[in-house]
């Protein structure tokens, strides 16, 4: 929300802004709370690398968990700066995310390997080289919702195949915590002015944020188990500290 202070990072040359008071606690920062409530993304992305990198899972789950702390970082980057080029390292990381995905979800039954790895990476190196100079606005959010759509059938299929009722309950989190951030994200966004009069800004980017960061682990937690039960590694679902899910898995001797 644009007030006019001066900063360090000069005038603000993103195309979107939130509703909260730019530069209301430093120089340095131009939305405080958005910036912040990145960290919980951060964190969890590195507790599920961790749990993947000990446990010896496929690769592509490090490079989600890894992908995960990236487009936190750029989230960062982008509000604590509001400069054009600071956004979009926090939108195109979010389309290559999703592009993997996809291709988590898509490729044990897809017959020939190479062919969606490499489709998706250039498509995502082609919409990162598209998006460095153009302002796609309304455009990328109608192309992020529609990939992001892409990638609901095949949830769907991996939950209804899946009888573990800890494992369901993770994939129920992950529906929850998008529905509500969702709606923050919403409030945040159109009532931005009534928001304003209010005494106290709930700050519902900074929810979204948060309610995101557990989104994107659990389901990151949730394709982990289905891909352990179909390379027959007995998963089990564990809770860190009693609260926070991981799975934990038993490999035959043989792997």
């Amino acid at each position: 929300m644009a007030d006019g202070i001066s900063s360090f990072w000069g005038p603000v040359t993103s195309t979107i802004e939130c509703c909260e008071k730019n530069y209301a606690y430093s120089s340095y920062i131009a939305e405080f709370y958005n910036t912040i409530s990145n960290v919980p993304g951060i964190l969890l992305a590195l507790i599920g690398l961790v749990n993947a990198l000990r446990q010896r899972f496929e690769k592509r789950f490090s490079i989600l968990h890894i992908s995960n702390m990236i487009l936190a970082i750029g989230s960062m980057l982008y509000h604590a700066t509001l400069q054009h080029v600071q956004q979009q390292s926090d939108e195109t990381p979010m389309v290559w995310e999703i592009l993997l995905y996809m291709y988590i979800l898509y490729s044990p039954d897809w017959h020939y390997r190479s062919t969606m790895p490499t489709f998706l990476f250039l498509y995502g190196a082609a919409f990162a080289a598209a998006h460095a100079f153009l302002r796609f606005g309304i455009g990328f959010k109608v192309h992020y919702v529609v990939l992001c759509l892409l990638c609901i059938p095949r949830m769907y299929k991996y939950y209804i195949h899946t009888a573990d009722t800890a494992a369901k309950r993770i994939a129920k989190w992950y529906v929850a915590t998008i529905l509500v951030g969702s709606v923050c994200w919403f409030c945040d966004r159109v009532f931005c002015k009534r928001i304003s009069q209010w005494p106290v800004n709930p700050q519902g980017h900074a929810l979204w944020h948060v309610f995101m960061s557990f989104n994107s682990y659990c389901a990151n937690t949730f394709l982990m188990f289905c891909r352990a039960q179909q390379r027959g590694w007995n998963p089990k679902v564990k809770y860190f500290l009693g609260v926070l899910p991981y799975v934990k898995i038993e490999k035959p001797k043989a792997q």
